[in-house]
């Protein structure tokens, strides 16, 4: 994990549960005599994530629906900080733009709360879009940091949604993983079985089906998005996105080669998940 994560110690369940007290009924002390949730319940994960929001970000409140992701904070704030490493040397105020923001908003949240970023937020889902627009109207200290924004055209990622006067510091997404929902399914009960988790935590891990899978899986997805990130070269200091097969980056950098553009690839791990950002920028 990032030196500068905020969450490389064990959580705090006392401050939490003071930040929002319907965490209480999750918390347990664990056979180590530890305090924890269980992991497999998706009411836990989100009441966990929604105090972390209010304690450590200051957040007024965060509602967030039963079936959108409820991703885990301490890995999204990682991403955020090697970001921040990438362009330590740009002038602020710096901007960026989160492509597939989610219903949960949390990038350009963490972004807005960490750096003072100003964060734009992307999506194609209608709904999603709604969600996160929500939880900035929630909280004021959001006012001006953040927008979010409707990708009417799926067939696009950043036309029509980069106005013609525009200039971010950076682009970042989390990519759908799966090509389809059977391979989607599967992933989730190779996750179960690693967690050792009875199949009925499967809510834990699911979502919207546009934020597990679509198609062509990862690899296609990030394909799409170099291609068409040449044509915002001037517009863009760093594009970036998590790529969680490794397998994967063989074939897009040839791809980034092909399109002469400069690119590296930064690792990240929590815990026993290791995950990497691929980063790349055009020299004019």
């Amino acid at each position: 994990m990032h030196p500068n994560n905020k969450h490389l110690k064990s959580y705090d369940f006392v401050r939490l549960i003071h930040a929002n007290p319907d965490l209480k009924p999750f918390v347990f002390t664990n056979k180590f005599q530890t305090k924890t949730i269980d992991f497999s319940l998706s009411d836990a994960v989100y009441q966990l994530n929604k105090a972390i929001l209010i304690s450590d970000y200051g957040l007024t409140d965060y509602q967030l629906p039963k079936g959108y992701l409820c991703p885990p904070i301490p890995g999204r704030a990682d991403y955020l900080h090697y970001l921040n490493d990438l362009i330590t040397s740009e002038t602020l105020p710096v901007k960026g733009l989160d492509i597939g923001v989610g219903a949960n908003a949390i990038y350009p949240i963490l972004g807005a709360k960490l750096y003072q970023w100003r964060m734009v937020g992307a999506d194609i889902n209608k709904q999603s879009v709604e969600i996160a627009q929500n939880n900035i109207n929630l909280n004021s200290s959001l006012e001006g940091l953040v927008e979010i924004r409707f990708q009417e055209n799926p067939a696009y990622i950043f036309s029509n949604i980069i106005k013609p006067e525009e200039y971010y510091h950076f682009t970042m997404c989390n990519p759908p993983f799966h090509a389809s929902e059977q391979e989607a399914l599967k992933g989730t009960q190779r996750k179960l079985k690693n967690l050792n988790l009875d199949k009925k935590a499967a809510l834990n891990f699911g979502g919207q089906s546009y934020e597990l899978w679509c198609n062509g899986g990862e690899a296609l997805f990030i394909k799409r998005m170099i291609k068409e990130s040449k044509t915002f070269s001037n517009q863009v200091g760093w594009f970036t996105t998590l790529v969680s097969k490794a397998a994967n980056l063989p074939k897009l950098i040839k791809q980034l080669d092909k399109l002469e553009a400069t690119h590296q690839v930064i690792d990240m791990a929590q815990g026993q998940k290791v995950s990497r950002i691929l980063a790349w920028q055009f020299s004019n």
